[in-house]
């Protein structure tokens, strides 16, 4: 039935209905005209996007993608929200990180984070990475702990730092009843991360006493991040997150805790990317799935899990790092939009080590202009009812549940962790990725696209790591690290000689010829830190060696269009292999050119090329 507006303005109105067969029926014309004949669901197909754990993004979504049991925010299965009033009421709660090891600092960095929107704070504490547990006292002076939240981080003094922070609250007046935070248990991701055999006695008996005198508290975070950081995809992070939280069940409700009381006892982790849509469906989906564990073990009321989202360490650059503040501000709204209770945004300069005041500053003012100013908490699962956000977040449920399942039938997540199963998956996963971050079909701006070079890096003061030196446990991973490696060497060249490596790009003919792969190669080499030399414009068979000698560059790149290269590869690739040239490159398709050692192309392994390069120049 179509409604008719009051004031007769329908825009719509002159517009007759298409189905689904006209919409394929006109990209069957659109791709054939690119030289595809393909038909029907074919047609559709073509224009899709294969993404991790078999998933696909189709180019068009309709009414038969609606999911038929989203449910109502705040009710079973949750997928809509755990709370009926989602985060409307507030916001999200702005949790910032701190990994400073001196009290006084510390207490400074705080102080200034919640006096300027933050509303809890995630401390490490003890270990090399922490603040020591004797000096949590002074970290926290000044610092309300009946208002600001505290979530723990200290997987080495668990006890230590429980004990003194509950110290603290009593000492202060703080009622036991009002006591907010997570102790931040999490012996499975401890060992998950280090290798180091788990110990869940102490969790459980901390999980027993926050039931038992502190309702506010919890004792246990269910944390998935390990596995993100290993290179695990969206479906294995919650399926690796399902798995754990089951095992914290079983040893809880071992121990004597009902289902309900347990299940209140955890709070789940989960990282947030800059691919918003999959983050706002990993959200939602990892609602249903923990409320079907829920119901499964007899607490179907119990299943609203509480989430704290963190953006994506992986994500983090370290060359061109002020792009970092874009790659935060998608995944937080991804967090926000996909209902997470609690953000943490990393601020931009995370990978190069202890953040400034600055990245501090603009990562809580991050959430901070997503709620206030662009209203992003006043509706509640704003994104629900989106048949691709509904049709994703069935899919990613489905491959999660899958693969948890595969984990209990390995034993359960411990005996996976042990076996190898676990790093086994995760590995084959991340190498998967890895070759697309090589052959740039995932770019990664300001490293593998548009990279700068000569660009003065960012230096920040060294943060501890809290794992270093640890026998074991799964591998820690980032985007840029096989870009980063051809970086580091050309910096090191740098150094030794004052110059970076060079390729002398010799562009044939006019500039309306060359402009494109000239573009297309100076990025690819930039990416590895070789700068490229296009001097003078254009080149011929009679310029060419004395152009290359006078860029001082031992490998050449042809730049041109095909026409011109049928016409003048050869013999100007010959002119700069006699004028000493160890490498000759065209950038284009490969061919057959006497003269031409290798070919650059969109699609081909850049790290492979940029490597090989390095490696004839010898930069070590």
């Amino acid at each position: 039935m179509t409604v008719q507006p009051a004031d007769g303005l329908s825009p719509a109105a002159v517009f007759p209905d298409p189905s689904h067969d006209q919409w394929q029926s006109l990209v069957e014309g659109v791709l054939r005209k690119s030289g595809k004949e393909v038909s029907g669901s074919a047609a559709e197909e073509a224009l899709s996007t294969t993404l991790e754990d078999g998933l696909t993004t189709r180019p068009l979504y309709t009414a038969h993608d609606e999911s038929p049991d989203t449910g109502f925010p705040g009710f079973a299965p949750f997928t809509r929200g755990s709370r009926a009033e989602g985060n409307a009421a507030g916001g999200w709660d702005v949790r910032q990180r701190h990994c400073l090891t001196d009290p006084a600092r510390l207490n400074e960095a705080v102080l200034g984070d919640l006096e300027n929107g933050v509303t809890s704070l995630w401390l490490t504490v003890g270990g090399p990475a922490g603040v020591p547990v004797d000096a949590l006292a002074r970290a926290l002076e000044g610092v309300y702990l009946d208002l600001a939240p505290i979530a723990l981080d200290a997987p080495a003094d668990l006890d230590a730092a429980a004990t003194e922070l509950l110290r603290l609250c009593e000492e202060r007046g703080v009622a036991e009843g009002e006591v907010r935070g997570t102790l931040g248990a999490d012996p499975l991701g401890h060992e998950a991360r280090t290798g180091v055999e788990a110990d869940l006695a102490p969790a459980v008996r901390w999980a027993q006493r926050c039931d038992a005198e502190y309702p506010g508290l919890r004792a246990l975070a269910v944390d998935a991040l390990p596995y993100h950081e290993a290179g695990g995809s969206a479906g294995e992070e919650l399926g690796l997150s399902l798995a754990t939280g089951v095992a914290y069940l079983r040893a809880l409700t071992g121990a004597g805790m009902s289902v309900e009381a347990a299940c209140g006892q955890l709070e789940f982790r989960y990282a947030a990317t800059a691919d918003q849509f999959l983050t706002i469906a990993k959200l939602r989906a990892a609602r249903r799935l923990w409320a079907r564990v829920a119901e499964a073990s007899g607490a179907p009321a119990a299943g609203a899990q509480r989430q704290h989202a963190v953006t994506s360490p992986v994500m983090m650059t370290r060359r061109d790092p002020w792009v970092n503040m874009l790659r935060t501000t998608l995944a937080t709204l991804g967090a926000g939009v996909g209902g997470a209770d609690s953000v943490t945004v990393l601020p931009f300069d995370h990978a190069l080590g202890l953040p400034d005041a600055f990245a501090r500053r603009i990562a809580r003012n991050t959430s901070t202009i997503l709620m206030a100013e662009s209203h992003l908490a006043r509706v509640v699962d704003p994104a629900g009812g989106s048949w691709y956000v509904e049709r994703l977040t069935d899919e990613l449920a489905a491959a999660a549940w899958a693969f948890f399942q595969e984990t209990e039938r390995a034993g359960g997540l411990l005996a996976a962790l042990r076996s190898g199963v676990v790093a086994e998956r995760l590995a084959a996963t991340w190498a998967a990725r890895s070759a697309k971050l090589a052959r740039r079909k995932e770019p990664i701006t300001g490293v593998s696209e548009f990279p700068m070079p000569g660009e003065r890096p960012v230096e920040r003061e060294s943060a501890a790591d809290a794992y270093a030196g640890a026998p074991g446990g799964l591998p820690r991973v980032r985007r840029d690290e096989a870009f980063e490696a051809l970086r580091a060497r050309s910096d090191a060249h740098l150094a030794a000689t004052g110059s970076r490596p060079k390729v002398f790009v010799a562009a044939l003919g006019p500039a309306a010829a060359h402009t494109a792969r000239v573009s297309f190669a100076v990025n690819l080499f930039g990416a590895g830190g070789i700068e490229a030399v296009h001097d003078p414009v254009s080149v011929d068979a009679s310029t060419a060696a004395d152009a290359l000698a006078a860029s001082g560059a031992p490998v050449a790149v042809l730049c041109s269009s095909d026409a011109l290269y049928a016409e003048q590869a050869e013999p100007v690739a010959g002119a700069l292999k006699s004028a000493g040239a160890v490498r000759v490159f065209l950038a284009g398709r490969p061919g057959e050119y006497a003269g031409v050692d290798s070919y650059i192309f969109a699609g081909c392994d850049a790290v492979a090329v940029l490597t090989s390069v390095l490696d004839r120049m010898g930069v070590a």
